[in-house]
């Protein structure tokens, strides 16, 4: 019995804290608390589900929180709208440098991709000889 929950295959042999945290904009800690409204214990694997308690957490989970499409979307219209308003966040965004003021000199090869830019003496090596 494969369990989906907002569009998401949950792994059956996971403890659902884990499990849910499989969903897009669900960690532990708000799995915790989901558990703790629905009353399921949080040893439990998914397997060990039954209907009731599946449907009660999709209830609770597609009806209050926003997950997935929906969280995606809005995270692009805020980074959008700060590139609109040429904010220092948003300029960064468009320069593709790191946002949350991070040092540029050594690091950053995750947002900058792996971009190795060495320094020489700006002396060319001579031609060999023929």
């Amino acid at each position: 019995m494969t369990i989906r929950i907002a569009g998401v295959n949950i792994p059956e042999q996971k403890e659902i804290p884990i499990a849910l945290s499989y969903i897009y904009g669900i960690g532990k800690p708000l799995a915790l608390k989901i558990l703790k409204e629905t009353n399921i214990d949080s040893t439990k694997k998914i397997k060990d589900l039954q209907e009731r308690e599946v449907s009660d957490l999709r209830k609770i989970i597609e009806g209050r929180y926003k997950i997935e499409g929906e969280l995606k979307r809005e995270i692009l219209g805020n980074i959008k709208r700060l590139k609109e308003i040429k904010c220092w966040r948003g300029l960064r965004h468009l320069k593709g440098l790191p946002v949350r003021g991070q040092k540029t000199r050594k690091n950053t090869r995750t947002r900058r991709g792996n971009v190795r830019k060495t320094v020489s003496s700006g002396r060319k090596a001579a031609p060999a000889p023929k």
